[in-house]
């Protein structure tokens, strides 16, 4: 049987020629096809340009657009109070230092803290949660106090502020 001679197509795609009519009809089905080269540098080129215009050019600008708004933050609000815990991790802090004065890392004792705090029960951390409470109740006292002045435009920057002096 002769041989069929591969069409230019068949040349340069196929990864292997052909050996007999047999085995053609096996290795139609499990041929590789690939590109020629100069195709693919030129796809990989065309890729990289596109997605240069996507992708952003460090990770500090992926940080900035996913983020948070930019909000302005009022230095005349009042802060947020800390929670029970961190009243705790005060006191706690002062008794771990005196009883192990050799740990100065505050991941050592950070550690130590949020075990305890884990393992007390509820009547050990009310002492915490009335002062955490309390100081809650002042904050959201001087929040309101600070909306309504905001709301009245008593709280407005003025160009006499000592700032811009």
């Amino acid at each position: 049987m002769p041989k069929k001679k591969p069409s230019k197509s068949e040349k340069s795609v196929s990864s292997s020629p052909p050996v007999n009519a047999a085995s053609n009809e096996r290795s139609s089905r499990m041929v590789l096809r690939t590109k020629s080269s100069e195709k693919m540098k030129r796809l990989a080129l065309l890729s990289r340009e596109s997605e240069d215009e996507w992708r952003p050019k460090s990770l500090k600008n992926v940080k900035t657009t996913r983020g948070k708004k930019n909000v302005k933050l009022d230095a005349k609000m009042p802060k947020k109070p800390p929670t029970a815990f961190f009243y705790f991790l005060e006191d706690f802090r002062k008794d771990y230092q005196e009883h192990n004065p050799d740990v100065k890392s505050m991941r050592d004792i950070g550690k130590a803290c949020g075990e305890k705090w884990k393992t007390m029960t509820y009547e050990e951390k009310v002492h915490y949660y009335d002062i955490a409470n309390e100081k809650r109740r002042e904050f959201d006292k001087a929040m309101a106090e600070y909306i309504k002045r905001k709301e009245s435009g008593e709280d407005e920057d003025t160009e006499d502020d000592p700032e811009f002096e």
